[in-house]
């Protein structure tokens, strides 16, 4: 009776060495290889595009969130019937008095149309003080010029300095592009809402000179918003001392539904109150629902590629049935046969996804950059910020959310060398070696 093998540990030298022997391609193996290499591939494919794709979802949707958190604020405090309120100075103080609550801004918002020279659109007007604007992050940063205090000038450190005493305007970028004005030029408001006559309402028009330009990066706002101090807007849409609005922002924004109750405690009776999340839920929603539906389609490609690793491995039990037998006969156990085969097709899947994994975070980081140069390339920009918004790609990885897709990847793979691996473990040395 043949001795068993001296070495017959679970996941012993011999199983690994036996294995990794098996994955090195050969001249009559070469079907089976090539199987191989496209199991690993798409594994790799598959781990690197959801890892890409995730990301770009992700830093579509908190780049969206920050944009729009950062125009409007987290909740925004206003009358029923859309009256002017009034005493907001001391609503206000109520307000920053509560432990959560950041900021309280009153503002004045109305719609009108912009008219130059060159062009006509609609447009937002938002009336804001000079100390309240200088707070707005989305506002101050590289991209913000200004001529205040001496029209025409540009600072060397743009600021909001002066704005209150400018009688002017400050507009986005997009919008200044559309009616070719710049700093020092001139456009007109034009508001339906005027002062009354004997024929009936007349519109109210004004014009203004632009002080500053400034770019949020969101080509909606750029293009569709612009500021004026709180007491032209006051004059200008006829609200007296009043604002239409008050803006709250706390501490965590994804809090602010908890948050509520305070507020309308602090604002007191009679005003209601407007969260972000009511105001873009559906739109927040449809985001998060095609990011889920898009990783389970992608999900798919990992899942082909485990499949190659089943046909891969019966292909390679088929073919190394001979040498299945010899080790049976030398002792080796059902166990061991049976474990050399989920270690080769184990090592495809953990190679592959290590390799989707470095691929799919090295594309992820450099997204922005491999945007601009598909774009110098073919002449076609993929991202156009009218279509998605923002005016670059975003990229944000979650490593929580990367673990959860290397994991799933290792999962199906180890899944897919069961029923083969079990198969090797169950094939019969005596008629493997039959015709032989």
């Amino acid at each position: 009776m043949t001795a068993p093998l001296p070495d017959t540990k679970p996941f012993a030298a011999f199983e690994w060495k036996l294995a990794l022997r098996y994955l090195r391609a050969r001249r009559k193996e070469g079907f089976i290889s090539v199987i191989s290499l496209f199991s690993f591939l798409g594994i790799m494919l598959g781990v690197a595009t959801l890892i890409v794709v995730m990301s770009i979802f992700n830093g579509f949707h908190n780049e969206l969130l920050n944009r729009v958190l950062g125009f409007s604020g987290h909740a925004t405090i206003y009358k029923p019937d859309l009256s002017p309120i009034e005493g907001f100075a001391q609503i206000r103080d109520n307000l920053i008095t509560l432990p959560d609550v950041t900021s309280a801004v009153p503002m004045i918002e109305g719609q009108v149309m912009v008219s130059s020279v060159r062009n006509s659109s609609g447009a937002l007007i938002r009336g804001i003080s000079e100390a309240d604007i200088a707070q707005l992050a989305s506002l101050n940063n590289a991209n913000l010029t200004t001529a205040l205090g001496q029209v025409g000038v540009m600072d060397a450190v743009p600021s909001w300095k002066g704005f209150d005493s400018s009688e002017g305007i400050a507009i986005g970028e997009r919008m200044a592009w559309k009616h070719q004005v710049g700093l020092g030029g001139t456009i007109t408001l034009i508001a339906p809402n005027g002062p009354e006559t004997v024929i009936g309402s007349t519109p109210r028009i004004r014009d203004f000179t632009v002080v500053a330009v400034f770019k949020m990066g969101m080509s909606e706002y750029d293009e569709g918003v612009a500021y004026l101090p709180l007491n032209e807007a006051q004059d200008f849409f006829s609200t007296d001392t009043g604002v239409t609005g008050i803006e709250v922002t706390v501490k965590r924004p994804d809090d602010i539904a908890a948050k509520v109750g305070d507020i309308a405690k602090a604002a007191g009776p009679g005003l209601m109150i407007q969260t972000w999340r009511d105001r873009n839920q559906s739109f927040f929603t449809a985001l998060t629902v095609e990011r889920n539906m898009l990783f389970m389609v992608l999900t798919m490609i990992i899942l082909v590629a485990a499949l190659n690793i089943i046909s891969g491995l019966i292909m390679l039990v088929k073919d190394k049935g001979r040498d299945i037998a010899i080790l049976r006969t030398m002792g080796a156990t059902a166990g061991a046969i049976q474990r050399v085969f989920f270690i080769t097709g184990a090592a495809i899947g953990v190679v592959g996804t290590i390799g989707g994994v470095l691929l799919g975070m090295l594309i992820s980081y450099y997204a922005e950059p491999i945007r601009r140069g598909f774009q110098w390339i073919s002449g076609v920009d993929p991202f156009n910020a009218e279509l998605y918004y923002l005016s670059q790609l975003p990229s944000e990885i979650d490593l929580n959310q990367t673990l959860w897709i290397v994991l799933m990847s290792i999962g199906l793979s180890f899944l897919a060398t069961l029923y083969p691996s079990w198969k090797a473990a169950k094939l019969d040395p005596v008629e493997a070696l039959r015709y032989e």
